[in-house]
């Protein structure tokens, strides 16, 4: 008999947390046994991703070991990060303005949540320019840099370091076989781990809804259905177009990753398919400097499905309150969510505090924030797919620009 695949194990996770939170709803104890679980598998994550984006960066760039490719590469992946987020926010911006999602709901029917840890998190993040992202990039020390997480000093040091292995020839070739095998070890203990992604998944969603429970939707149901709606038309038509330019289908892409997509919806977590994503774009024909380099770059300046979700957020709350916003304050508000969604990039939360930066700069209540607080999860789970996606096409995109036999590249992708 087949054994059944991962994403229809996820799939019955998803519904058997959903059924056992509904059915549990109100009830503390439902977290209290749930919660150690999903937390531990996310912190299964957690514990490779770090080990795998370093070792993979390192024979990558040793393998490129030149400093101008490497940095016509760099240049290329932020230009691209740059447009197709602002036409994420563009997307969000037209879709509040078309439907209205928050024209004429009644505050006094939702719950309000706390927000005050965000608003902390806000805080100490406020001074945190798009110039203090890029000095931050450097690490002064690599070790805090690793226990931190900060992904993108993290990826500059192993970016300098690989190219010190490259420039040493003949004696970085052991250092080269020893990142070479540190990699194939963890994506090997990925693997493992993966097994216990329908457990995760059925703990961290039952947690969720017995906390909320399915009725938090109804009175915000039209900014869901926005939401999504605009994450699906995102999807199908730009990146769907972008696909098609550089000779890809983005149908065949995301049949290819559907596995990693439901798990990042299930989970609401795009660590949590970090290193698969980055073992798939490389089957597929990406080259390691590539995909090493673009995929966790992008978990910072690449959040397309968050910007969305930022831009229509902040309309909805705007729409909520009355608040009229004139063409001039929703082009200040998209120029303001492209420097703070870069800001404060690897920031807990960091959708939330992107509008807790924003809302106050354009004359919106940051208080509205408090009501949707409760249902973010569900739009999280949209989305992460959304920046999963993004940043897996952007590994072929690069590899499109970059590659010399531009033919040899479609077959694979096509």
């Amino acid at each position: 008999m087949k054994r059944m695949g991962l994403a229809w194990q996820i799939l019955i996770g998803l519904a058997l947390g959903i059924a056992v939170g509904g059915i549990f709803y109100g009830n503390p104890h439902v977290a209290e046994y749930l919660k150690p679980i999903g937390d531990t598998f996310i912190r299964l994550i957690k514990m490779i991703v770090i080990p795998i984006v370093i070792s993979s960066l390192i024979v990558g760039v040793a393998g490129t070991g030149d400093m101008k490719s490497l940095g016509r590469l760099g240049g290329k992946t932020l230009l691209y990060f740059e447009i197709i987020t602002t036409i994420a926010i563009a997307i969000g911006l037209l879709a509040a303005n078309i439907f209205h999602p928050g024209t004429g709901v009644d505050r006094t029917h939702l719950a309000k949540t706390d927000i005050q840890s965000y608003v902390q998190t806000t805080e100490t993040s406020g001074s945190h320019s798009m110039v203090d992202t890029f000095v931050n990039i450097v690490p002064t020390n690599i070790i805090q840099s690793l226990a931190d997480g900060n992904m993108l000093a993290i990826i500059f040091f192993s970016v300098m370091f690989g190219l010190g292995v490259a420039a040493i020839g003949e004696k970085g070739k052991p250092v080269i076989q020893f990142f070479k095998g540190t990699a194939d070890a963890m994506f090997y203990v990925t693997n493992q781990i993966m097994r216990l992604a329908p457990i995760g998944v059925f703990a961290l969603i039952g947690v969720t809804v017995s906390k909320f429970g399915l009725s938090s939707l109804i009175p915000l149901g039209k900014l869901v259905l926005v939401v999504y709606g605009s994450m699906i038309f995102f999807v199908v038509v730009v990146f769907g177009i972008t696909a098609k330019l550089v000779g890809a289908n983005i149908f065949k892409l995301l049949k290819y990753l559907k596995d990693e997509l439901i798990l990042a919806f299930s989970t609401a977590s795009s660590e949590s398919v970090l290193p698969k994503i980055m073992e798939k774009m490389e089957k597929l024909g990406c080259p390691k400097a590539i995909t090493s380099f673009v995929i966790p770059t992008g978990y910072s300046f690449n959040l397309d499905g968050s910007t969305l979700y930022q831009a229509i957020a902040a309309m909805f709350i705007a729409q909520m309150y009355g608040v009229h916003m004139s063409i001039g304050q929703q082009i200040t508000l998209m120029l303001v969510l492209m420097v703070t969604s870069k800001g404060i990039a690897g920031v807990p939360g960091v959708s939330f505090v992107v509008l807790l930066a924003t809302l106050g700069s354009v004359g919106i209540p940051l208080e509205g924030l408090a009501f949707i607080a409760g249902i973010d999860r569900i739009l999280d789970m949209a989305r992460t797919v959304v920046n999963v996606t993004g940043n897996s096409l952007a590994a072929i995109v690069i590899t499109k620009w970059e590659s010399k036999k531009g033919e040899k590249v479609d077959q694979n992708f096509a």
